[in-house]
């Protein structure tokens, strides 16, 4: 079936919680080996023994993306790679008027610069193989704006247009480069906030009126990393229950 991964090394970051544990679960489920990867080693190590306790294979590894150093050091030792999800982000809430410059170089560096070294670490690894499928996680953010969240929505901007110019320079070596740009999701970091009344009041511009559930990216998870997708490159998928289509 052109859904399953078996045989193949996905690697995840930003694989402690949130959007990255479910990504590293759903594609060992489907058999792939996964490499969690993220600072926190601790909830790492909860996230391996879920997958193995639901019969998958995990391995797990220490990843700052926001440290050159520690994208090389973990790129060396890879031997193949045939799946990277590029999850790994953060979020500063500040309007731009107030934003501080350690706050603006915090988060281009990791969802931006870091996802740049790491892909173009992978993809030196690809390049051995012939093959490969680069999945970068974006935002919805990064194609429309919010208040307060000028760096995230500049970073993940940024991201969608890496992932094009990437598909256009690597396909030559079989790599494909796509994304996922995912609208509201409910996640441990953020769930207190859709209980405020900002929160509900964005849940409500939502067409659909209601948050992305767990499970729902799933679809274009897998359709990106299995043979479904073996002539997509430079994709942009948008999973946002209507989101970028609502009315001003």
């Amino acid at each position: 079936m052109a859904w399953r991964l078996d045989g193949r090394i996905a690697l995840v970051t930003g694989a402690s919680s949130g959007l990255g544990a479910s990504f590293a679960s759903v594609l060992a489920a489907h058999g792939a080996h996964v490499i969690a990867a993220a600072r926190n080693q601790d909830a790492l190590a909860k996230v391996a023994e879920q997958i193995a306790h639901a019969g998958g294979s995990c391995d797990v590894a220490h990843l700052d993306v926001a440290d050159a150093n520690s994208i090389t050091a973990l790129c060396e030792k890879l031997q193949r790679v045939d799946i990277l999800v590029n999850n790994a982000g953060i979020a500063r809430t500040v309007m731009a008027i107030d934003h501080g410059e350690a706050d603006w170089d915090a988060v281009l560096n990791t969802n931006l610069k870091g996802q740049f070294l790491l892909a173009r670490g992978v993809a030196n690894v690809m390049r051995g193989q012939a093959a490969g499928s680069i999945i970068n996680i974006a935002s919805v953010v990064g194609l429309r704006q919010v208040p307060g969240l000028t760096a995230y929505a500049v970073s993940k901007a940024g991201l969608i247009q890496m992932t094009k110019q990437l598909a256009l320079e690597w396909a030559r070596y079989g790599i494909r480069v796509n994304a996922i740009a995912p609208g509201y999701f409910e996640t441990d970091l953020n769930t207190d906030f859709w209980k405020t009344e900002p929160g509900r009041a964005m849940i409500q511009r939502v067409p659909m009126r209601r948050l992305g559930r767990k499970g729902e990216l799933d679809g274009a998870l897998m359709l990106l990393a299995s043979d479904a997708s073996t002539y997509m490159t430079g994709s942009v998928i948008e999973v946002d229950g209507g989101h970028l289509v609502s009315s001003l």
